[in-house]
């Protein structure tokens, strides 16, 4: 019997598992007892895919756990994990039965205290900086004097209304805002949209285009910060054509965009003050620069006039200069007549003289040689050839005329254009295409009048307008035209553009 019956082999009677069921108890055993933690490493290989998931590693110096974080997760991320940045993960742990192993599904990451972050940002800030987009080169000047602001901030907090209020008391200036949040996953994208917004805007359009844009924050820690670090940010700032004044943070607070702005402004009030001057600082020096320019004008005539004097002064007086020339035209005068005479003795004779050397005969002989030498000279004469050199030039001075007519036509025609132009121009500048724009001329006793005084002491008024002129005959006497008039009520001071 026993040898009918064999023994059974060792584990012969252990149950069989396929591959999957056997990755899928593994799968329920370490999710079950590793459904939360939280893991501490320096981060590794960072892959992103077109999927928007982010794979990466966890290491320490002796082990490798690889990690996952879903693309609704990846989302939310306040600071974006990147290769060398020590971080603490949470999550929960699972396997990846195609490739036999375990991950982590990161549910949140974080930065391992401020030192990562520290470490990180200064990684980031040599990388842009080997750019070049901290250059001063890049930076632009602020305009003077901008005519539009854009302010990027939040909407509800207190550094708007401190902006607005000093902007108020300075320079009242319109204030275009762009609501962005200022922390939180949701900051570096906003504030990126802000920026290349204003940017994007067409000038002279139906919502201006700003001349100056101002990325303002409240003080907080470099967690709350954070949104103005990111690189996103920086481009954006670094690529504006418009002149952009940083102001996140107080006076000790510093982030990547400050590099990157063309101003930082340590406050958001000194943000403000840095946009506009001071408006009653701009007319008090507008009068002192008025009055040393009068006082200027004054010196220098008065200094050209005493000058005139001194060199008046210096001067001969008129009699005295004309004395001697006076003098000596009365002696030639006297000697005129005598020099007359005996030039025309001294003619007569000298014609005397010729007439005695011509007699008719001698003429005769001399006219008749001439006609001699003229018969002969016109034997050898070439009639034709004469005949064909006139031809030729007739046909040269034809050809001549007819270019020197076209050319006068033509500069004729130019110079007739010309005229036509600067006579549109001078109806365009000339006060009668004022005249047309609802304008009109007022003369009193045929002068322009300008003043109201001027108006009441003329004696009769005379109105121009486009289409004719208006005599004012009867005039109201002079203490009713002083009379004052019912004070118009000012229009509405035009607010802020919000």
């Amino acid at each position: 019997m026993s040898d009918l019956i064999d023994d059974p082999s060792p584990g012969e009677n252990a149950p069989e598992f396929s591959v999957s069921d056997l990755s899928g108890v593994i799968k329920r055993v370490i999710e079950g007892e590793f459904s939360h933690v939280r893991v501490k490493g320096e981060v590794g290989r960072v892959s992103r895919p077109r999927s928007g998931h982010l794979y990466l590693d966890l290491k320490d110096d002796r082990a490798v756990l690889a990690g996952v974080i879903w693309k609704g997760v990846a989302g939310r991320l306040t600071v974006q994990p990147e290769e060398g940045m020590e971080v603490v993960a949470t999550g929960r742990l699972t396997t990846f039965p195609g490739q036999s192993r375990y991950q982590i599904v990161i549910e949140d990451i974080k930065p391992a205290g401020v030192g990562a972050l520290m470490a990180m940002l200064e990684k980031r800030r040599a990388m842009l900086a080997g750019e070049g987009l901290f250059a001063p080169e890049r930076k632009k000047p602020l305009p003077y004097l901008p005519e539009v602001i854009g302010v990027v901030t939040s909407p509800s907090g207190a550094v708007i209304r401190d902006i607005l209020h000093r902007l108020r008391d300075r320079f009242p200036r319109k204030v275009l805002i762009w609501p962005v949040a200022v922390q939180g996953e949701k900051c570096a994208p906003e504030v990126t949209r802000a920026i290349e917004g204003f940017n994007a805007m067409t000038p002279g359009g139906a919502l201006p285009r700003p001349d100056l844009i101002i990325v303002a924050r409240g003080g907080g820690s470099i967690e709350d910060l954070w949104g103005f670090n990111e690189e996103s940010v920086v481009r954006a700032a670094a690529a504006s054509d418009i002149p952009l004044i940083s102001a996140v943070g107080h006076e000790t607070d510093t982030t990547l965009i400050d590099y990157a702005s063309d101003h930082r402004a340590p406050t958001p009030t000194a943000a403000a003050e840095l946009a506009v001057p001071v408006r009653l600082d701009l007319l008090g020096w507008l009068d002192a620069q008025g009055g040393r320019l009068l006082q200027a004008l004054s010196g220098q005539v008065t200094a050209r006039r005493q000058r005139l004097t001194d060199l008046s002064r210096a001067l001969p007086r008129a009699d005295a200069l004309v004395e001697g020339p006076r003098q000596r035209l009365d002696a030639l005068s006297e000697k005129l007549p005598n020099a007359l005479r005996g030039t025309i003795q001294m003619r007569r004779v000298a014609l005397s003289e010729k007439a005695g050397a011509l007699r008719p005969g001698l003429l005769r002989e001399r006219v008749q040689n001439r006609r001699s030498s003229l018969t002969s000279l016109a034997a050898r004469l070439n009639t034709n050839a004469l005949r064909r050199d006139i031809t030729q030039r007739q046909r040269d001075f034809d050809r001549l005329s007819s270019r020197l007519s076209d050319a006068g036509t033509r500069q004729l025609r130019d110079w007739r254009e010309a005229l036509s132009a600067q006579d549109r121009l001078r109806e365009t500048l000339g006060y009668k295409a004022t005249l047309k724009r609802g304008y009109a001329v007022v003369r009193g006793d045929g002068e322009v009048v300008t003043t109201k005084d001027a108006a009441v002491q003329a004696k009769a008024l005379e109105i121009e307008f486009a289409d004719g002129k208006l005599a004012l005959d009867d005039k109201p006497p002079a203490s009713a035209a002083k009379k004052p008039s019912k004070p118009k009520t000012p229009p509405p001071e035009q607010g802020n553009l919000f």
